[in-house]
């Protein structure tokens, strides 16, 4: 099973339309249906807001969400101390509350991220700026991250 993020169908559903892409999507549906895809709450919740007909999509293709666990917050609140965010201070230009939601409903099924989140090619010396694929390769996190292309490579599966 892999846990992707809002980003990461968001931006599938935006650079591979599927009605130009549509065996993408048919194996996609696919992998949904079968549980291979699922997203935590807090990323359905972002799809669901940002872009309603890749919600429905989801939907319709039986997807089953990811509902925050005790275990979940807890890993959740763990990853939020590590990068010493007190409070609601987060700082824009790293993770938010979803984002550690998201990173934790993935340590704790021990499963791959799927996330189109930019990585920084030099980290930055505050750890609250840091963004989801630098938080994921923290020694105390140790979530393997994925984008949606190199997901789809690796799956070595020909779209026609």
């Amino acid at each position: 099973m892999l846990v992707f993020d809002a980003s990461a169908m968001i931006d599938a559903w935006m650079n591979y339309p599927p009605d130009q892409f549509p065996g993408l999507w048919t194996w996609l549906g696919q992998q949904v249906k079968s549980r291979e895809i699922r997203l935590p709450l807090a990323a359905l919740q972002e799809v669901d807001h940002k872009l309603g007909e890749c919600a429905k999509w989801l939907e319709e293709h039986k997807h089953q969400r990811i509902d925050p666990t005790e275990e979940i917050a807890r890993r959740a609140l763990l990853i939020k101390d590590l990068l010493r965010i007190e409070g609601e201070g987060y700082n824009p230009k790293g993770v938010d509350e979803n984002d550690l939601f998201i990173i934790a409903s993935a340590a704790v099924l021990k499963c791959e991220l799927v996330s189109t989140e930019e990585r920084q090619l030099s980290l930055p010396t505050t750890l609250a700026k840091y963004k989801i694929p630098a938080v994921c390769k923290l020694p105390k996190v140790k979530v393997t991250q994925l984008t949606f292309v190199e997901y789809f490579s690796r799956s070595k599966q020909v779209f026609r």
